[in-house]
């Protein structure tokens, strides 16, 4: 959360609640939806590491609203954020675990776990083609999302395919 926020604040300063809508209008419903109070207890911590700025705000019939700027270290953080590819191979993966680990504790059957998993994904991408029929079909940054959500599952399901022939060939 901590980046998207200096992101959305690159482009001028803002309160807490736009930076919500920003994010919602942005990544339409395919990508959970920050809570309002996660994003001010960020905003809090971005501010004390001096990544951002905070200026109360008077307003004549509500409370004061504090409107948070990108200072010049957020704007290094930033750039570094952008500059740095990410690196996240999948090697650590629960379901991974447990099927790795099934056959070492009698509990579970490493092809029913397959079977589970699968099922699980097929779920998904059902969810996921509903989602994408509902979204606005201008919000092209939600489609890519789930495009490339529903490419994910469907490379899972391809490994778990694989898992399953490497499996039944073993026994």
């Amino acid at each position: 959360m901590r980046l998207p926020l200096l992101a959305l604040l690159a482009r001028g300063p803002a309160h807490g609640y736009e930076l919500k809508q920003g994010l919602e209008q942005l990544l339409g419903s395919a990508y959970p939806q920050p809570n309002v109070g996660q994003i001010y207890v960020t905003l809090g911590r971005l501010e004390k590491q001096g990544l951002i700025e905070g200026e109360d705000i008077e307003q004549s019939s509500r409370p004061n609203k504090k409107v948070y700027r990108l200072t010049a270290t957020g704007q290094d953080a930033l750039r570094d954020w952008f500059d740095t590819p990410e690196d996240e191979p999948r090697v650590r993966d629960d379901f991974f675990m447990k099927l790795a680990l099934a056959p070492r504790t009698g509990i579970a059957d490493q092809i029913a776990l397959i079977n589970k998993q699968r099922r699980q994904y097929l779920n998904s991408m059902r969810d996921l083609s509903k989602l994408a029929a509902a979204e606005d079909r201008d919000n092209r940054i939600a489609h890519l999302l789930i495009e490339g959500a529903m490419l994910h599952l469907q490379a899972d399901l391809d490994w778990l395919e694989r898992c399953q022939e490497e499996l039944e060939d073993l026994e």
